[in-house]
């Protein structure tokens, strides 16, 4: 057996198009094809969806695969919904009797949050169009491999085209709900031009944010949280590094130098 799970990041306004999508040019293919659809979830806030396809070998995936890429009616339709993906992530699973935990998502996650400032003192804020009601620090999700200071600074520059330094981490916070926890470092913008990122971020900019005024900017409580426990900046130690043998990659002392 071989399954292919693949993680879709959307923007919720387009739930409904993405879904007749699916059913309409996809979702036939497969099963004229002889693949199985596992399964197929949104989650609760419709900004995410997770499938799963069962096929008999990887020879059937890449068969089925170019029958869409070479599909008249599934190309039209993909031209369609440009931009209603912010992201899709793929993973391949061969096993002739999968684990129950292959059918979902990863229990655990973690992500990367940014409070970067410029010589103004001024604070870098972006507005994602999957939580258009709030403004918030750059930041996403570490990818496999990564460093958490690899991860900074990559989602940094790919959500508002900025490259920046790093003091250290202020804070760790732990969304129970849904298994994700975040660690949030400070730093200073160094170089690039600020941009918004296409289909991710409307809104990049500069603000000075102060304890008074960040409920105008920054309107839910837990980002608010995590951008003034960073204002505050009591450092805590950082440290990577690989094992067997030992190898540091990067570290971060203890600092008070911003309280």
């Amino acid at each position: 057996m071989f399954f292919q799970r693949k993680t879709y990041r959307i923007k919720p306004d387009n739930l409904n198009d993405i879904n007749n999508f699916f059913h309409n040019n996809v979702y036939p293919v497969h099963i004229k094809n002889g693949a199985k659809l596992i399964g197929r979830w949104v989650n609760e806030t419709k900004d995410e969806i997770l499938v799963i396809w069962e096929y008999t070998s990887m020879e059937q995936y890449e068969r089925i695969d170019d029958l869409l890429k070479n599909s008249n009616p599934y190309n039209i339709a993909m031209k369609n919904l440009k931009g209603f993906y912010t992201e899709a992530k793929e993973n391949l699973m061969s096993s002739t009797a999968p684990y129950p935990s292959a059918y979902h998502e990863h229990k655990h996650l973690l992500s990367v949050s940014g409070y970067i400032t410029n010589k103004d003192g001024e604070v870098l804020l972006v507005r994602n169009f999957h939580r258009s009601d709030t403004m918030e620090m750059p930041g996403g999700q570490v990818e496999e491999g990564e460093t958490l200071e690899e991860a900074i600074h990559r989602e940094v520059l790919e959500e508002t085209g900025i490259n920046v330094s790093l003091h250290g981490i202020t804070g760790i916070y732990q969304n129970v709900t849904s298994g994700v926890t975040c660690v949030v470092f400070r730093g200073e913008y160094q170089s690039g031009e600020v941009r918004p990122a296409e289909g991710e971020t409307s809104e990049v900019f500069f603000a000075k944010i102060t304890k008074e005024n960040i409920e105008q900017f920054i309107t839910r409580e837990q980002f608010r949280n995590r951008a003034t426990d960073a204002m505050n900046a009591n450092y805590i130690p950082y440290e990577a590094f690989k094992a067997k043998p030992y190898e540091l990659v990067s570290r971060f002392e203890v600092k008070k130098e911003y309280s």
